[in-house]
């Protein structure tokens, strides 16, 4: 345990992230200290427990005599103990676990945007209006018929969510057929986009980048199709890019 301790410690400056992303938004980073203090939780659990079997069996082997060990019936103390350990443990995180949900699913009432994310069978659109609700003309969705593509989730094939960073955006999730999951790994974040239900929540990001999206439900033949990015950038990036959308789509629709 000494010579594994010692090579995490050694092999980098970075905390173990126990196969989870960090989060790049504020609720996927309180998602992701939830998990690792599970972890951590369920480390200490085990050292403990494998700790106690091995000394059992070194302690008590069978000697050279058939000299059987002391026998007794109970020991209500240590009984006592065993029991209220893990009762105590699910409690904590339980506790832990009720405050963070309600962090993440907290929204805010004054959002940056508010994007109207809609999934279909076999794509997503998204529509993007101000804060206070007013629409901004501009909508992203899937362009191309699904096909199967075998493309990258960033590829042009898909569409892109855009995001400006340091911000909260609102996300409006409907279905405009059956059950899709609309899932940013690098988010920690996964939700049901379901007929005749609207789920709300927020982004409320803290690192720029591009990051893959997907649909977790099978939906159909084109589930594999249903991919999208999320790209998180500058606010005034953001604004640039909106003003060239908004420019360039009231453009299409004039022609049209």
């Amino acid at each position: 345990m000494l010579l594994l301790g010692g090579a995490l410690v050694l092999g980098g400056c970075q905390a173990p992230t126990f196969g989870a992303f960090r989060g790049s938004t504020a609720q996927g980073k309180d998602e992701f200290k939830l998990w690792v203090g599970m972890v951590i939780t369920g480390l200490v659990v085990a050292v403990i427990v494998w700790g106690l079997i091995f000394w059992t069996i070194v302690r008590y082997r069978r000697r050279h005599s058939d000299q059987i060990p002391r026998q007794f019936h109970s020991n209500p103390i240590l009984e006592v103990i065993y029991t209220m350990i893990p009762v105590l443990i699910v409690g904590v995180i339980f506790y832990f676990t009720v405050v963070t949900e309600n962090e993440i699913d907290a929204v805010s009432t004054h959002p940056t945007e508010i994007v109207h994310v809609l999934a279909y069978r076999w794509g997503w659109q998204f529509t993007y209006d101000s804060g206070n609700g007013k629409s901004q003309g501009v909508t992203i969705r899937t362009a191309a018929e699904p096909t199967l593509l075998a493309q990258p989730a960033t590829s042009d094939h898909y569409p892109q969510l855009v995001l400006p960073s340091n911000s909260t955006v609102r996300i409006v999730l409907d279905s405009a057929d059956v059950v899709h999951g609309f899932y940013v790994p690098a988010f920690n974040f996964s939700r049901y986009a379901q007929p005749g239900v609207t789920n709300v929540f927020d982004f409320t990001t803290t690192s720029n980048g591009v990051f893959n999206g997907q649909c977790t439900q099978y939906c159909g033949l084109y589930h594999s199709e249903m991919l999208f990015s999320v790209r998180v950038e500058s606010p005034s990036s953001f604004s640039n890019w909106m003003s060239a959308q908004q420019a360039s789509q009231a453009q299409a629709g004039a022609t049209s």
